[in-house]
């Protein structure tokens, strides 16, 4: 059995070689423990400091790419490396390393296919009470999207099967926690949280710059994958509601009409029309998507197939 660590990286010249030197190389269950590195077109000496750090493997990206094209590029090296167990940690030195055997476990004993390391989101200390809430309601709205109960969505800290790498698909180009986890929970994967230690931070985040600006790319991130996955659920009720809309302004209409004022309210009764076409267009876009979901599922089957055969 081999296990890769992986670690995306970004102008981590400095925090790299504390962060490699906690990793464990040796985990009961385990025959190889190997550390990839992904250098996500730093501009500093981060593959050369990965290197001096005795890492097993360092993949330059050519230009920066971003957290999500780094998970996606880590995971497609990582599988043709050929590792069996696959765990993500970030490179400055956030999550506790000496925790990574607790992540695989239940990935050995069969008890879960993705493992979420959870970090106590809702009384981290290290989080303001802001944005101890919002973590807590955006894992919220995830574990529902997704069908799954995971308390900490937005944890990097996470270990998989290679099955689960292999049909992993990363559309986002903001990150990769939320979308992922919705992608797992809509193909019933097996998945488990497992509370984490956290180390203190060294710096500011680098990839919510303020919380309007995590606010906007979580919820895009969020609407965008449970629409691609749950698509006639979505446009059905958005039909729904605006169908309704003008089945009410109708009744409202022939209220006023059998009152022998229906003159006065003909604009009403052209609202109601275009709202009840409106809501009927989009059940019918609802049923488009759901066929193109379906020939989507079709594709990631494929690619499933031609990754495994890598």
């Amino acid at each position: 059995m081999k296990l890769i660590i992986q670690i995306p990286c970004y102008n981590e010249a400095e925090s790299l070689p504390e962060t490699v030197a906690q990793l464990p190389r040796q985990i009961d269950g385990i025959d190889e423990v190997e550390v990839l590195i992904i250098d996500d077109g730093s501009s500093d000496n981060t593959a050369e400091v990965a290197e001096a750090c005795g890492v097993d493997h360092v993949l330059r990206l050519p230009h920066h790419a971003g957290l999500a094209a780094g998970f996606a590029a880590g995971l497609e090296a990582c599988l043709r490396l050929g590792a069996d167990f696959i765990v993500n940690t970030d490179a400055d030195n956030q999550y506790y390393a000496a925790d990574i055997p607790l992540l695989v476990q239940p990935l050995l004993s069969g008890e879960a296919e993705l493992v979420i390391g959870d970090r106590g989101v809702a009384t981290l200390q290290t989080f303001s009470p802001i944005k101890r809430s919002l973590q807590v309601f955006g894992s919220r709205i995830v574990s529902s999207a997704a069908g799954l109960d995971i308390s900490d969505a937005t944890s990097g800290f996470r270990a998989m099967t290679r099955d689960v790498a292999l049909h992993t698909v990363v559309l986002s180009d903001y990150s990769y926690t939320l979308e992922t986890l919705i992608q797992a929970g809509n193909r019933k994967t097996k998945v488990v949280s497992i509370p984490v230690r956290t180390n203190p931070p060294r710096r500011p985040s680098r990839l919510m710059t303020g919380m309007g600006h995590y606010l906007k790319h979580s919820s895009a991130t969020i609407i965008r994958s449970y629409t691609m996955y749950r698509p006639l659920r979505v446009f059905f009720t958005a039909g729904m509601i605006v169908f309704l809309l003008g089945l009410a302004l109708v009744v409202r209409f022939l209220v006023y009409y059998f009152q022998g004022q229906g003159s006065g309210h003909v604009q009403s009764l052209i609202l109601a029309a275009v709202l009840l076409i409106v809501g009927f267009q989009t059940w019918l876009i609802g049923l488009v998507a759901d066929l193109v979901g379906k020939n989507r599922r079709l594709m990631e089957e494929v690619l499933w197939r031609v990754r495994g055969e890598k």
